[in-house]
């Protein structure tokens, strides 16, 4: 599998950096490529071209639909982080759902 590039998106983006990293991290070790970048909703546009997969925190869930609709256009999969991985910052978890969602598992 070639390198994927990950958006994963929140308000702020300080929980989701941490979610970023332990994604990294875990995908280091099962050498799966990926670029997990952590950013505010907000930025979803500026993505749209270089992106694989959109991840959507929990407490975003509200904006699902909003953002399902944006990047389904782009032809991009997109999931909210359930809060049992989210909250533990679960990056086994977290690259599972990725893969899950690039049809890899």
């Amino acid at each position: 599998m070639a390198e994927k590039t990950i958006l994963l998106v929140c308000g702020g983006g300080a929980s989701s950096g941490f979610m970023a990293q332990n994604i990294r991290k875990a995908a280091k070790k099962r050498n799966v490529e990926l670029n997990v970048i952590a950013r505010s909703e907000s930025e979803v546009d500026e993505y749209l071209n270089e992106i694989n997969v959109l991840l959507i925190g929990p407490h975003l869930k509200y904006m699902e639909e909003d953002l399902q609709e944006k990047v389904s256009a782009y032809n991009i999969p997109a999931a909210v982080i359930p809060q049992t991985i989210y909250g533990l910052l679960d990056g086994n978890k977290g690259l599972d759902l990725i893969l899950e969602l690039l049809g890899e598992k």
